[in-house]
């Protein structure tokens, strides 16, 4: 007798990509473009998601960067972009899901989130700027730890 598989089949799909937000400041030029200072370069990442359609497994992921470069304690730049994606996730465990949509969504959207910040740079008239890969399962356990340490029950 054939046993069968009762297991779902597991889809991971990114079903739509695209900028659902972006910023550009640059506050002090063309003065700063003078100043021979080296720039300081802070970078911070944030993650929000959300279900859009649970019948289909359709979820947004929205993947957060803001980078601000300051020259002798003056901005010289400031951008805000927020890259975004629909992800088609089914047959995976509940528990599972939240670490699909930290991990491996953010690590498909990082690399158009870089293009979008440094081709806003570069337009802006500054050096080119390429931000490094991040891990993001690291962040995960990191936030896990967090909400663990506030008393929180790890999700």
């Amino acid at each position: 007798m054939a046993e069968q598989n009762a297991d779902p089949e597991v889809i991971f799909s990114l079903e739509k990509i695209y900028v659902k937000d972006i910023s550009y400041e640059a506050p002090h030029v063309p003065a700063v473009f003078l100043e021979k200072a080296a720039m300081e370069v802070d970078m911070q990442l944030g993650i929000e998601h959300g279900s859009i359609n649970p019948a289909e497994g359709l979820h947004e992921v929205v993947l957060s960067v803001t980078v601000t470069a300051r020259l002798d304690k003056r901005t010289a730049f400031l951008t805000e972009t927020k890259q975004a994606g629909i992800f088609r996730i089914t047959g995976i465990p509940d528990s599972e899901l939240p670490k699909v949509l930290e991990i491996a969504c953010p690590n498909i959207l990082l690399p158009f989130a870089r293009e979008v910040v440094n081709d806003l740079v570069s337009k802006g008239g500054f050096p080119q700027l390429l931000i490094n890969p991040v891990n993001f399962e690291v962040l995960y356990q990191q936030k896990l730890d967090g909400e663990t340490q506030d008393g929180q029950a790890a999700h």
